[in-house]
């Protein structure tokens, strides 16, 4: 596959990802469901934590992409729906070290939303990525 980061600004660099991905050739996709701070059972974890919410929906997201035989760094367009959005953004190093350490270049949405599916659930991140 051959992928090409589109960036005619600079000002994303700051938050970790690009303006949009170029996609030529994939072999294969992979689009996932929103990943939360869920354990196996569907049971929310870290109730009031959003950085221990944020550090297990990218586990989650991890083991998702691993069962498929992808890998973070395969990710090409990340969405992150959070109902704390100032919370997030103060612990937005957590994203941007999560992404830096897997050499992830997505594309990227934030979107502040009233509730996700659980009312204690503070983030959820949805992905697609390409091989």
């Amino acid at each position: 596959m051959d992928r090409q980061a589109i960036n005619p600004w600079t000002w994303q660099d700051a938050f970790g990802f690009v303006q949009a991905n170029e996609i030529r050739s994939p072999q294969r996709w992979l689009i996932c469901a929103g990943q939360g701070a869920a354990d196996e059972t569907g049971r929310t974890l870290h109730e009031g934590d959003i950085r221990a919410q944020v550090r297990q929906a990218f586990d989650n997201l991890e083991v998702v992409l691993g069962q498929a035989g992808f890998t973070l760094a395969d990710v090409v367009r990340l969405t992150l729906y959070t109902t704390d959005m100032d919370g997030l953004l103060g612990v937005w190093d957590e994203v941007l070290g999560r992404l830096n350490q897997a050499g992830c270049r997505t594309a990227m949405t934030l979107l502040g939303v009233q509730r996700l599916a659980y009312p204690e659930m503070l983030v959820e991140i949805e992905a697609t990525a390409a091989a």
